[in-house]
């Protein structure tokens, strides 16, 4: 499982952005060929990211281009591009408004015939009812799925639900929407990621729809500035505070069932048992990805 607390959009067709993007604190860095490029820079785009992922390593960094959709004419000449121009440098191709599982299998199959000796991931974007509705299938349709990742602008648009901000009017059905990509995430083995917060300057409200995101079971979000990289860390950070109850909840039911044979034991005031322990082991699992465990 790889560390994505922060997931820094960088735009393809900018090319000042690209070593900055190596210098940030962010976990992952997406070159982005979809939304954040128009329509007569997207060929030239296309070079532009090749040459960056040659120019820079982007060391430490989960490396993810974001291609247009497939129902785009420029879909699979990006993915070509990507691939046969840094196959070795990609990580993980994002694919944007995900619809069906054959989406998925579609750049599967054209990933095996591009690269075979290499294991590119998926990244995938869920911006529509249709998607929505189809979730849980499109994250079993491949062994390359890595994450599913919640686009709140577009499935906002596709709800109906109003708000013209993205990411930031997030309402009960968008609350909804990410709760269910996040069980389908989990019941696969995938990461849920929590898309962008488009109110740049509002950091306050960012860090509670971070601290939203985290609460609901995501393990990163969004940053389309490097300004929220921190604050988007941090949230997905577990505190010292909780790395240590977790270490000595272990240890009590270690001890317990170990020495004891008891199922469950108390620690001070609580009562903790077998659940107890596996939520414990998800705090010292993500303490441990980010070098905080003892």
């Amino acid at each position: 499982m790889r560390a994505r607390r922060s997931c820094l959009a960088v735009p393809g067709s900018e090319p000042r952005f690209h070593a900055k993007a190596m210098e940030s604190a962010a976990d992952e860095i997406f070159l982005d060929l979809e939304d954040s490029v128009a329509p007569a820079a997207k060929a030239s785009a296309r070079d532009l990211v090749v040459n960056a992922l040659r120019e820079h390593t982007y060391q430490g960094k989960t490396r993810v281009v974001r291609v247009n959709g497939r129902d785009t004419t420029w879909c699979a000449d990006d993915v070509r591009a990507a691939i046969e121009g840094a196959a070795d440098r990609i990580d993980c191709v994002m694919l944007p408004k995900v619809e069906s599982a054959e989406d998925v299998r579609w750049l599967d199959d054209l990933l095996t015939r591009l690269a075979p000796e290499r294991r590119i991931g998926l990244e995938l974007q869920i911006e529509s009812a249709k998607g929505l509705e189809n979730v849980s299938l499109i994250a079993a349709a491949s062994s390359r799925n890595e994450t599913l990742v919640l686009g709140p602008g577009d499935l906002a648009a596709s709800l109906g639900t109003g708000g013209l901000g993205i990411g930031t009017d997030a309402g009960e059905m968008l609350r909804y929407a990410l709760a269910r990509i996040v069980v389908a995430a989990r019941a696969n083995g995938l990461q849920p990621i929590d898309g962008p917060y488009g109110a740049i300057r509002d950091l306050d409200g960012l860090r509670a729809s971070a601290a939203r995101a985290a609460a609901l079971g995501c393990d990163g979000k969004w940053a389309i500035h490097p300004s929220q990289i921190a604050p988007i860390n941090e949230a997905f950070t577990p505190r010292q505070a909780d790395i240590d109850r977790a270490a000595a909840i272990l240890a009590a039911y270690a001890k317990a069932s170990d020495q004891d044979r008891a199922g469950a034991v108390r620690m001070g005031d609580e009562m903790i048992d077998e659940a107890s322990r596996k939520m414990a082991e998800v705090v010292m699992e993500r303490a441990r990805l980010f070098g905080l465990a003892r």
